[in-house]
């Protein structure tokens, strides 16, 4: 691999699901609500709508709640949103410097809801990527193969030169994000344990990410 892009929320920062099921309890609504509402008709619903651009905050929080109501439920949509700011993980924070310090191509492809700040810590990580894909910016969202193409796009753009899905991996937290960048020809890592996830990355670029030293060459 000669690139590598890196989903957000639940790879570079804790999974928001935790913050999710935290909520859940405190409010006594079911395990698993919150996924359940963002998984049902997942193309139209108020969050993809939301990480689409398509409704402010307001918007989502009436559309959100209704979903919630819908279902059965009582919840506070702002509180759920609260959730989203997980802690950055500072064993892939080392990973990114370190294949940014050795002239690997990086993008960043993340839904989100707003554009991301450029100040502070997560300033500082943004600006250690070639390109950075939003879809709040973009109108378009994972699953939907186009961000994806997009994200390839502005990294060759920004490097000077094609970057190819198949010389590219992509690391997601959600296994329906990662089918439609596998489908383009992008090597695949599904995050559910960090320290084993950068193992595989380890392989795929020829360094060592999980804090030794370089195996090869990253060029």
């Amino acid at each position: 691999m000669t690139a590598v892009v890196f989903d957000l929320g639940g790879v570079l920062t804790e999974s928001p699901m935790v913050a999710f099921a935290a909520y859940e309890a405190e409010a006594g609504l079911p395990e698993g609500l919150i996924r359940r509402l963002n998984s049902t008709d997942p193309d139209a619903n108020a969050w993809a709508r939301y990480e689409r651009g398509e409704l402010d905050t307001a918007g989502f929080v009436d559309a959100f709640e209704a979903e919630a109501l819908a279902a059965g439920h009582r919840l506070d949509a702002r509180r759920v949103l609260g959730a989203l700011a997980g802690e950055l993980r500072p064993a892939m924070l080392t990973a990114v410097a370190a294949l940014q310090a050795a002239g690997v191509p990086l993008a960043l492809l993340s839904n989100n809801v707003t554009p991301m700040e450029r100040t502070g810590r997560l300033g500082e990580l943004l600006g250690r990527f070639d390109a950075v894909v939003e879809s709040s910016v973009e109108g378009v969202r994972k699953p939907e193969p186009e961000i994806y193409r997009r994200a390839l796009d502005r990294l060759s753009e920004a490097v000077g030169r094609p970057v190819p899905a198949h010389e590219c991996a992509y690391l997601d937290d959600l296994g329906i994000n990662l089918k439609p960048a596998r489908a383009l020809g992008m090597h695949t890592i599904k995050v559910v344990d960090p320290a084993a996830a950068l193992a595989e990355l380890s392989e795929l670029v020829g360094l060592d990410l999980t804090g030794a030293r370089g195996t090869g060459s990253a060029r």
